[in-house]
C-alpha cells in the first residue's frame, strides 16, 4: 500500500497548494441469532481512498475505490475543481501548515487473546447458547444475541511529508430478551442495545457471562410484575450504561464546533452552546469533569491520529463544571478561534472527515456505589437506555431506561418498570452532586453515531462512573 500511495502523492498532477491521500481497507464480520436460530452470518470488505486538496484557501475532496495512479489522479482533479469553484465564496481561508501539518507515526489496537480467537462456528454456537439461556421461562417471547468484528486499516500520506498508519480491531456484542404477560411487554438487554463495544477486545470470564445472561432473562420477567415508575421530582442515580447516552447526547453533540458554526442545522440540529461560551459557561456542577481521550486502552474510539493527521491527546472539555474547549478539528478551530481536539473523523474512505466525538468520558469522583445509595432518603436508580429524545439545540431532553429500583432510606428496594426522566441540559448537569469512584467507572460504546450529509455512522466510546443528580423530574411509561 505504501508504495502505491507514495508514488501517487509524488506524481498526481494538479496545481494544488497541498494534497493528501487517505486509503482505507475494512473487513467486517457479523453474526446474529434470534430465538436460538441463526439470522445472519456475513462478511463484508471495502477498500478505497479519499484524495483531499487545498486550493486558494479551500479544501476539496474526491474519492475512488481504485488505488491505481490514473484513478487517484481523476479523484484529485475532481477535488481540485471542487475547491477551485468554492474558493470564490470561501468563509475562511485555510493554511497548509496550520490545518494540515506534517505528521509521521503509527497506532494499533491492543492485542488481547479472547473472543476474536474463536472461529465462526464457535461464535455461532456461543450466540445460540446465550439465546437458550436467556429464555428462563415461557414468559420470555424473544431472545437475541449478536457479535460483530471489524478490522480497519488506514494509511495517510501528504505532499508535505505526512506518513501515518493505523490498524484498529473493533468488537461489538449484544444480547437481550423480551418478556410478555398479556398486554404488558418489557425488554432487558446487556447494558442497552449493542453497548458492549471495545477495541482490541476485552477479556471475559465465562462464568461472568453466563451469570449475566441468566440475570438479564430473570430481570425481563421481573419487570412484568413491577410497579410503574412514579411521577415525581426526586434524587436520580444513573448507572454508567445510561450515563453513556446522557454524555453522548447532551455533551458530545452540542460541543461539536461545526454544529455550533451552523454546518449541521439542516440535518441533526444546532447547539445551545455559542463560541463565546468557551472558558466561561458553567455547563454543570463542580463535580462534572469531561475528557476527550482517544488514548484509553481498549475503549472503542481510541486512535493515535485523526483522519487529517492531527495527533490525538487527552484534553478536558469541561473541568469542574466550566466549559473549556470543543469537539473541533484543526480547520474548525481555525474558523471559530475556539480550542478543539483531534476529532476530524470519517466513517469510510468515501467520506470527508468532519467534527466527531471519539472517547468522551466523565472522570471518576470519590464516592463508592454503597456510599451514594446510602446517602439517599428517597430516590430512584436507573439502568440501561431504552429510548431517547432531544431537541435540535441539544437543550431539552427526555430519556427512558429499561430497569429501575426505588431507593428508600439508603437502600435499593422494589423494582420499577418504564422509568423515564426529563430536564434541560444545563439544569440537569448543574444538579450533579455526587460522582462515583473508579470502582464504579465502566466504559461502553456505540458503533452507529450518525451525523453529516451524506450520513456517516461512526464508532464512539463513553466511560462514566455512577452519578447522583438531585431534584430531577421522573415519570412512568403511561405519562
Amino acid at each position: 500500500m505504501w508504495s502505491e500511495l507514495k508514488k501517487a502523492i509524488n506524481n498526481i498532477n494538479v496545481s494544488a497548494d497541498w494534497i493528501g491521500i487517505r486509503a482505507v481497507t475494512e473487513i467486517s464480520s457479523n453474526r446474529s441469532v434470534r430465538d436460538g436460530l441463526p439470522q445472519s452470518n456475513g462478511k463484508s470488505f471495502t477498500t478505497g481512498a479519499m484524495v483531499e486538496v487545498l486550493v486558494n484557501g479551500c479544501l476539496g475532496y474526491g474519492a475512488t475505490n481504485s488505488l491505481q495512479l490514473d484513478s487517484l489522479q481523476a479523484a484529485a482533479e475532481i477535488a481540485y475543481n471542487q475547491a477551485l469553484a468554492a474558493s470564490e465564496w470561501w468563509i475562511h481561508p485555510f493554511q497548509t501548515t496550520s490545518e494540515r501539518p506534517k505528521v509521521v507515526g503509527e497506532y494499533s489496537s491492543p492485542k488481547v487473546e479472547t473472543l476474536d480467537a474463536l472461529n465462526p462456528g464457535e461464535i455461532n454456537d456461543l450466540l445460540v447458547r446465550i439465546c437458550k439461556m436467556l429464555k428462563v421461562n415461557d414468559k420470555i417471547v424473544q431472545t437475541t444475541a449478536s457479535a460483530t468484528t471489524t478490522e480497519k486499516s488506514t494509511w495517510f500520506v501528504s505532499s508535505n511529508g505526512s506518513e501515518i498508519y493505523q490498524q484498529l480491531l473493533l468488537f461489538t456484542t449484544d444480547f437481550g430478551a423480551i418478556a410478555q404477560d398479556g398486554g404488558i411487554v418489557q425488554q432487558r438487554t446487556n447494558n442497552g442495545w449493542s453497548a458492549h463495544c471495545y477495541q482490541g477486545v476485552l477479556e471475559f470470564k465465562e462464568e461472568d457471562l453466563w451469570y449475566r445472561v441468566g440475570q438479564i432473562g430473570e430481570q425481563a420477567v421481573e419487570l412484568l410484575t413491577a410497579d410503574e415508575c412514579p411521577n415525581t421530582r426526586t434524587n436520580l442515580v444513573l448507572a454508567p450504561d445510561q450515563m453513556m447516552l446522557q454524555i453522548h447526547e447532551s455533551v458530545g453533540h452540542p460541543l461539536e464546533i461545526d454544529r455550533i458554526l451552523g454546518d449541521e442545522r439542516n440535518y441533526a440540529g444546532g447547539s445551545f452552546v455559542t463560541k463565546d461560551d468557551f472558558g466561561s459557561l458553567e455547563y454543570g456542577s463542580e463535580a462534572m469533569n469531561i475528557t476527550f481521550d482517544p488514548t484509553v486502552k481498549g475503549e472503542f474510539a481510541s486512535y493515535g491520529f485523526d483522519d487529517t493527521g492531527a495527533v490525538a491527546t487527552r484534553e478536558y472539555l469541561i473541568k469542574e463544571g466550566v466549559l473549556q474547549r470543543g469537539l473541533g478539528s484543526l480547520e474548525s478551530q481555525a474558523r471559530s478561534a475556539v480550542k478543539g481536539v483531534a476529532c476530524a473523523r470519517a466513517c469510510s474512505w468515501n467520506r470527508p472527515p468532519i467534527d466527531r466525538m471519539a472517547n468522551l468520558n466523565l472522570e471518576p469522583g470519590e464516592a463508592s456505589f454503597e456510599e451514594i445509595i446510602g446517602s439517599i432518603e428517597q430516590g430512584i436508580y436507573m439502568e440501561s437506555n431504552r429510548s431517547w429524545s432531544i431537541d435540535d439545540r441539544r437543550h431539552k431532553f427526555q430519556f427512558g431506561c429499561e430497569y429501575a429500583k426505588l431507593i428508600e432510606d439508603g437502600k435499593l428496594t422494589k423494582t420499577l418498570r418504564n422509568p423515564n426522566y426529563r430536564a434541560t441540559t444545563p439544569e440537569f448537569w448543574q444538579s450533579l452532586i455526587k460522582v462515583g469512584n473508579k470502582s464504579t467507572w465502566k466504559m461502553y460504546g456505540t458503533a452507529y453515531c450518525g451525523k453529516g450529509e451524506p450520513n456517516q455512522a461512526i464508532f464512539v466510546g463513553h466511560g462514566s462512573p455512577v452519578c447522583l443528580f438531585t431534584n430531577v423530574e421522573v415519570f412512568g411509561g403511561g405519562n
